[in-house]
């Protein structure tokens, strides 16, 4: 509980910080309050993460449950031309933070993967996709895929199954033709795809997100090691 009512008080300074300084930039309010240290609690299992099909930035289809299983996985919705302080930068200087961080350990960086899915297909492509990757710097070092649908039709269940609020832009005959306004939403995806955690606006902080991310880290080592000792010996 502690947690999340320092973390209002976190968001309360994100706000103060972004009116104050250049519109177009992202600010991490400084974190007020010393994060659990990783491996020493726990972190429920929410639900299990929705499959679907989605177009990869080579344009190949692909499932998102290959992108959500074996690796700890942090999944965020964005737009490629969003300039929202408190919107897609935000979330993006983030995960540049986050990625610094697991960088420091080749194990935990190999165990981790990133995925930006767009809530925008009519914009942002395959081809739109591969030019946002190369122009934040997704080299390789740390897996980061990035994903767009063929419609917004196609994506809206999969916002739903996640409880991701979006508003949606629809046609004079009412089909979907685009997303808006998104609330902006990260989840923490263990390497059996259960959602683990999810973070708002208030509780996006890199040491914090870091942190489950080791404590799931440790987690699967603790299993594997429970597991290794109860086989049976080979004489």
């Amino acid at each position: 509980m502690m947690r999340y009512c320092v973390a209002l008080l976190a968001l309360g300074m994100c706000l103060a910080a972004s009116a104050t300084t250049d519109p177009g930039a992202a600010t991490i309010p400084r974190l007020e309050y010393e994060p659990l240290k990783p491996g020493t609690y726990e972190l429920l299992r929410i639900q299990r993460t929705p499959d679907a099909q989605l177009l990869d930035a080579q344009g190949r289809r692909v499932r998102l449950q290959r992108y959500s299983r074996g690796k700890i996985t942090l999944l965020t919705f964005f737009y490629t031309y969003c300039a929202d302080p408190l919107g897609c930068p935000y979330a993006r200087e983030t995960l540049r933070q986050v990625r610094a961080g697991l960088l420091k350990d080749s194990r935990l960086a190999a165990a981790t993967r990133f995925v930006s899915v767009s809530f925008d297909p009519g914009n942002d492509t395959p081809q739109a996709l591969a030019r946002y990757a190369a122009a934040i710097g997704a080299d390789g070092q740390l897996e980061w895929r990035f994903l767009t649908a063929q419609s917004v039709a196609q994506l809206l269940p999969l916002l739903e199954d996640l409880g991701q609020d979006v508003s949606v832009q629809t046609d004079e005959k009412g089909r979907p033709t685009r997303t808006m306004h998104h609330m902006l939403k990260m989840f923490l995806i263990d390497a059996q795809g259960d959602v683990r955690e999810i973070y708002t606006l208030a509780f996006l902080q890199p040491l914090v997100i870091l942190n489950d991310i080791k404590t799931l880290h440790i987690e699967a080592q603790r299993a594997a090691g429970a597991l290794a000792r109860s086989a049976p010996s080979v004489r």
